[in-house]
């Protein structure tokens, strides 16, 4: 069956459903919804089709849509009025750009009325191949962890995990207690000025951690940046990999 489904004057056009993929029918709908809303796909008047039109057209039962629309309502993708409706909420994504000098407070600008970044662990561990390899150190080597939360205006928008070399960032930890900021934290431990060295970006299903943290429904979609960040002569400083919630956030990309 065709699963393709009209809204207004556009089209949902997902691919077809995967029936023995191991993902669950709701969650591909809820990501066909959210891609065709992304890509200004879904017409200029934001009201969803019926429930039993859009199971019609996916070939499942309504529970299953309803499923998905729901999962969409608790993300803030899509909202339901009484006797209306569902409807896409209208919401300009913030533009978080990724370029040389990459920072948070500064990188959203007047885009956010407040930003704070809180952390939620800090500790010491052995360093794995990848984390190793970033910062020009050997697998098994001690490590500091620090995993933060950001937010932009109340609402989490990114959870991140960086790692610092242990042996010359002993007292990050107690830094960014004090700071709550990586780029103050790392000043307070001597350095005073750094840039990217790399940024790797992809997409997947956010974790059961990322919806916790984030505040997203099973099955959302989360754009990943693993990036390093090193001193001016190029001496890596900073592994970090960082969550973006897709639907609150667009990664810009700057030639500086």
């Amino acid at each position: 069956m065709n699963d393709k489904s009209v809204t207004g004057s556009g089209k949902l056009t997902g691919a077809l459903l995967e029936r023995k993929s191991g993902v669950a029918l709701w969650r591909q709908i809820a990501d066909m919804i959210r891609s065709d809303i992304a890509t200004g796909a879904a017409g200029q008047d934001g009201k969803l089709p019926p429930e039993m039109k859009l199971a019609e057209r996916y070939g499942v039962n309504r529970h299953t849509v309803r499923s998905a629309i729901a999962a969409l309502e608790q993300e803030g993708v899509l909202r339901s009025e009484q006797g209306r409706g569902t409807f896409i909420r209208r919401r300009k994504r913030l533009s978080y750009p990724i370029g040389k000098r990459t920072r948070f407070s500064a990188g959203l600008g007047n885009q956010a009325g407040s930003t704070r970044t809180r952390l939620l662990e800090s500790r010491e561990e052995p360093a794995s191949e990848a984390v190793a390899e970033a910062l020009g150190m050997t697998p098994g080597d001690t490590v500091i962890r620090l995993d933060t939360v950001s937010e932009a205006d109340g609402v989490p928008v990114s959870r991140a995990t960086s790692w610092f070399d242990a042996g010359r960032f002993t007292g990050i930890g107690d830094a960014f207690e004090e700071h709550a900021s990586i780029t103050r934290s790392l000043a307070a431990c001597g350095v005073q000025d750094y840039v990217r060295k790399s940024t790797v970006i992809e997409a997947r299903h956010a974790s059961s951690e990322d919806t916790e943290l984030l505040g997203l429904s099973a099955g959302a979609i989360v754009l990943v940046t693993r990036a390093v960040n090193a001193e001016a002569n190029g001496n890596p400083i900073q592994y970090a990999e960082s969550r973006f919630a897709a639907d609150r956030v667009e990664l810009k990309i700057e030639n500086d």
